[in-house]
């Protein structure tokens, strides 16, 4: 037992470091900040030498993958998505003093009420601190396919579950979001629009495939505590040939900068060795948040080195992001359902790199006159 403890605050207590090749765009950092070994050993082992002379782990834990993220105080929280050996997932929320390292789990995991209609799993919290004094919790909340077919095992549905919180200890269960399609990756903006509370949305027509929805959506609430999307725009598309053929959702809530609104998305698209998930950014203006005013082309990270392994190989994954008040960028993102991990960068950067990164061109001669452009503009600097 003294060696479990003793291996479990080693990796607790290792630092983290930059890896020192980058784009200019963001950083990694060498060494994931949660995985399935942070999890504390109490959840794992019954280490009462009568019940358990063996010492044999009873509760498996498969991964921690897909967190939120929020400030909170002189800490940065992690409202991680927790897989056990059973697949189903659970939140628990993990602090840190610096956001890059030490990350440790509060005591026990998040017990959420129950709706009149109970899960079988949650997954994915997407955390937004609300201009009406509240912290939001958007997450996904899985069901079987009532209608499914006899045998239909894999068939299900899935809807928005709400919760929210003033001290991230207790949380209110409000109703799930009422929509006409399955709903997924839903986030919450973080400020009223026309008075209403405003919602960044991804209508599909079954649990995996997206169907006719056409990409990231927009929908106003009139009541939080019965929430409904009566109305419904999309406002990113999926697109032909590109990272987000397949489909694409929010990531986290969006930072509020001088210039527009900073969007952190996902797309997929279909390969030969399956989906693969990246991560893109976007930007959307400050008065009308549904309005898109800059998007570079391609993706902003993708699966790299040992990212590309995991229990879903090749995706990343990103649901959580913190803005400092300095200007610094922590990104939180899952590589392949596994893990999650931390890339640092900063507002003005990521602004930049939004509006000064050519869009899509949409063909492939677009883009080697894109970077034509770039050899005749860098033939004339380079001879300063």
């Amino acid at each position: 037992m003294q060696k479990l403890f003793n291996k479990q605050e080693e990796l607790l207590n290792k630092e983290n470091k930059k890896i020192e090749k980058s784009n200019g765009i963001f950083q990694r950092w060498e060494n994931p900040v949660l995985t399935a070994a942070h999890t504390p050993l109490t959840w794992r082992y019954d280490f009462d030498p009568d019940d358990n002379p063996n010492l044999l782990e009873r509760f498996g834990i498969n991964g921690v993958f897909n967190a939120g993220a929020i400030r909170w105080g002189q800490k940065y929280l992690l409202v991680a998505r927790v897989e056990g050996c059973d697949r189903k997932s659970f939140f628990a929320i993990a602090e840190s003093a610096n956001g890059t390292s030490n990350f440790r789990f509060w005591e026990k995991p998040l017990l959420l009420p129950d709706t009149s209609n109970p899960e079988t799993n949650v997954y994915d919290m997407r955390l937004t601190a609300h201009a009406d004094g509240w912290i939001y919790g958007l997450f996904g909340a899985e069901r079987k396919d009532p209608a499914a077919a006899a045998g239909a095992l894999s068939s299900a549905v899935a809807a928005c579950g709400i919760v929210r919180t003033r001290d991230m200890q207790n949380w209110e269960r409000l109703p799930n979001l009422k929509s006409a399609s399955q709903q997924r990756n839903v986030v919450l903006h973080p400020e009223f629009v026309d008075g209403r509370y405003a919602l960044y949305t991804c209508p599909q027509d079954g649990f995996i495939d997206a169907g006719k929805g056409g990409g990231i959506g927009w929908a106003l609430i009139d009541d939080i505590k019965r929430a409904e999307i009566k109305s419904e725009k999309i406002i990113n598309y999926r697109q032909y040939h590109t990272i987000k053929e397949v489909k694409n959702g929010e990531g986290p809530a969006p930072i509020k900068t001088a210039y527009g609104w900073l969007h952190l998305a996902h797309g997929v698209r279909a390969c030969a060795a399956g989906l693969r998930y990246v991560l893109y950014l976007y930007m959307t203006d400050l008065q009308d948040p549904s309005k898109v005013i800059a998007e570079p082309g391609g993706y902003f990270m993708a699966p790299h080195a040992k990212e590309r392994i995991g229990d879903v190989s090749n995706v990343l994954f990103s649901n959580g992001w913190i803005a400092d008040s300095d200007g610094s960028v922590f990104i939180y993102y899952a590589s392949s359902d596994t893990r999650m991990h931390v890339a640092t960068s900063t507002v003005e950067k990521l602004v930049d790199y939004c509006f000064n990164t050519a869009p899509d061109g949409g063909r492939s001669r677009t883009s080697v006159e894109t970077v034509i452009r770039l050899i005749e503009k860098n033939k004339l600097n380079l001879k300063k």
